[in-house]
């Protein structure tokens, strides 16, 4: 009964701040365009949280998941819009037919890069460290490579004309169900076996605790939850082109992770907000930007390695007795 309760006061304030973004503050644009996209990147952050930060895995493939996620979800609403407007046009409400087509499109992207990510960790998922990690990179550049020459998503000219339905509500309506479906994922009994696997790797299996196949889910879900994250991308932005997907914008995603804390999905949430923010807050140094940006995440890892939040997640209760004099 409290969950339901919780779920439809969520529902009702995303919904209202989304209205009154939209209706009373539609002069900043701007900002409710890095908020959104703060959303978008904390989805991502998340989602890779799972992978390197819970299970110990380092992947360098997260922007490959997206972009699979984002095309195919464009591609779905591109090319099924007006099938569905000719077969149900008539019969369904415009905004209801659009609203349905839209949740359909994430959820082929989610799956999409859900088998993608199946794809990739059966034969790599063997390797450890440096290894895994090459093998993700290289992944994600063949599919951006894929995508750059598959002419139906646009090619090299890039992916116009998407629809726009993706906004604040979407977006952080996708964060919460993602932030809450990863928690309750890694707190259940059988979830506690993915931090066994980071802290020690040959003592999980030792328990019998099947590395491998854990692993391998770890990449599905995480993978699952990028391609959504990449179909809300697609609908928000409306124009998609792989330059956007290349491995730089992993290892962003990956400096989200470390910057909140490895196995810190509220940090994870956190630090995507900061890097968000931060390029844009430091544009007027427009030369010394993205060098006051490298020297500011070199002195917090000096300072605090264990990122903002370390492995704990943020709780008022916590909040409160953290602030508590010792």
């Amino acid at each position: 009964m409290r969950k339901g309760i919780a779920f439809a006061l969520t529902v009702l304030g995303l919904w209202v701040i989304n209205w009154i973004l939209t209706n009373w503050l539609s002069e900043f644009a701007y900002h409710l365009q890095i908020l959104v996209l703060i959303g978008i990147n904390a989805i991502l952050a998340v989602s890779l949280n799972l992978i390197n930060g819970v299970t110990g895995q380092f992947s360098l493939g997260h922007a490959g998941f997206m972009a699979i996620g984002a095309y195919v979800a464009a591609a779905a609403t591109y090319y099924g819009d007006p099938f569905l407007a000719a077969r149900f046009g008539e019969a369904i409400p415009l905004n209801m037919l659009e609203t349905g087509a839209f949740l359909v499109a994430l959820l082929l992207g989610g799956l999409a890069a859900a088998v993608a990510g199946l794809l990739v960790g059966l034969p790599s998922l063997r390797l450890r460290g440096d290894y895994l990690a090459i093998a993700t990179l290289g992944f994600g550049e063949i599919i951006r490579v894929i995508i750059l020459n598959c002419e139906s998503v646009g090619g090299a000219r890039g992916f116009p004309g998407i629809a726009e339905r993706a906004n604040f509500f979407w977006v952080y309506g996708a964060l919460a169900i993602t932030t809450w479906v990863l928690r309750n994922l890694v707190r259940s009994p059988k979830g506690l076996a993915f931090p066994a696997i980071r802290e020690d790797e040959i003592a999980a299996a030792s328990i019998g605790i099947s590395t491998t196949r854990y692993k391998v889910i770890a990449f599905v879900v995480g993978a699952f939850f990028a391609g959504v994250g990449g179909g809300l991308f697609a609908h928000f932005m409306t124009y998609l082109h792989t330059n956007t997907f290349s491995f730089i914008k992993s290892i962003e995603y990956v400096a989200m992770v470390v910057l909140g804390g490895m196995g810190s999905f509220t940090g994870a949430i956190l630090a995507a907000a900061l890097l968000t923010m931060l390029p844009e807050v430091l544009r007027a140094a427009s030369e010394y930007r993205m060098i006051i940006y490298s020297l500011l995440l070199i002195v917090m890892m000096l300072v605090r390695r264990q990122g903002l939040l370390g492995n704990r997640e943020f709780s008022w209760r916590w909040f409160l007795r953290a602030r508590r004099p010792t």
